[in-house]
């Protein structure tokens, strides 16, 4: 059985510092992880205020693209940075994972398509290790580097590894109505649309908003959570918000 599980990078970053690793926030995700000892899981990351203030500075996002060479290596750099600290965490705790990096594999052509190759997942889940991707730049036919969001990548491995369960873990205890009251299922995104507006923080790819819209293209269940509820998603539950479309 496959898993996938998204590590949001409001969860493991203070969103408004730039490039600040939330230590306990992270530390507390990889020892649930390890603890859970779930076979055939592929853990995603976002970028926080690593690559979403490098983004940010330079006018790049998910549609808005950068010729500028300098501008591709700051956001991919930040991004490899934060990567090495979740690889730290995670391999502290006898966690075997690996880096994956998109920037060097994936791409999109004229209308936006996303091409990633995932023989390298799929070997490295048959061999016995985790492998960790994250949001990154990505080469984008007549946009010179694009953004890569995370839950894009989500999306790609639980259509193309026929992921079994899809885990996002947020920092709040999954997709919120009007009320703050936790939605307990979406199974359209015009139903909650309303409730969803811009985050906050410093983003690129969309907040909330982006995310459900994603997870309803899965065409499997998944769930969105708090850190709160990882370890019973790890355990086979269901908290938070189930998106199903």
């Amino acid at each position: 059985m496959t898993t996938i599980l998204k590590l949001g990078g409001s969860v493991i970053t203070d969103k408004g510092r730039r490039e600040t690793v939330d230590l306990p926030a992270l530390e507390t995700a990889a020892s649930a992880v390890a603890d859970a000892g779930v076979e055939d899981l592929v853990i995603v990351h976002g970028g926080g205020s690593y690559g979403h203030f490098h983004a940010d500075e330079h006018g790049v996002s998910t549609t808005e693209g950068t010729h500028d060479a300098h501008a591709a290596r700051a956001i991919h750099d930040a991004m490899k940075r934060l990567n090495g600290h979740v690889l730290d965490a995670f391999g502290q705790r006898d966690v075997p994972v690996v880096p994956i990096h998109p920037f060097s594999v994936a791409a999109r052509d004229e209308t936006g398509t996303l091409s990633l190759p995932l023989d390298s997942v799929r070997t490295l889940l048959d061999e016995g290790f985790v492998p960790v991707l994250h949001g990154d730049a990505v080469a984008h036919a007549g946009e010179g580097v694009t953004i890569l969001s995370g839950d894009e990548i989500v999306v790609r491995l639980a259509a193309g590894l026929d992921a079994d369960r899809v885990g996002v873990c947020s920092t709040v205890p999954g997709v919120l109505d009007t009320n703050d009251d936790v939605v307990p299922e979406i199974q359209n995104f015009e139903d909650i649309a309303a409730a969803l507006g811009a985050s906050e923080s410093t983003d690129v790819t969309g907040g909330m908003a982006a995310k459900v819209r994603a997870l309803l293209d899965l065409g499997a269940p998944a769930h969105v959570f708090g850190p709160e509820g990882l370890e019973a998603f790890l355990s086979g539950a269901s908290p938070g918000t189930k998106i199903e479309g």
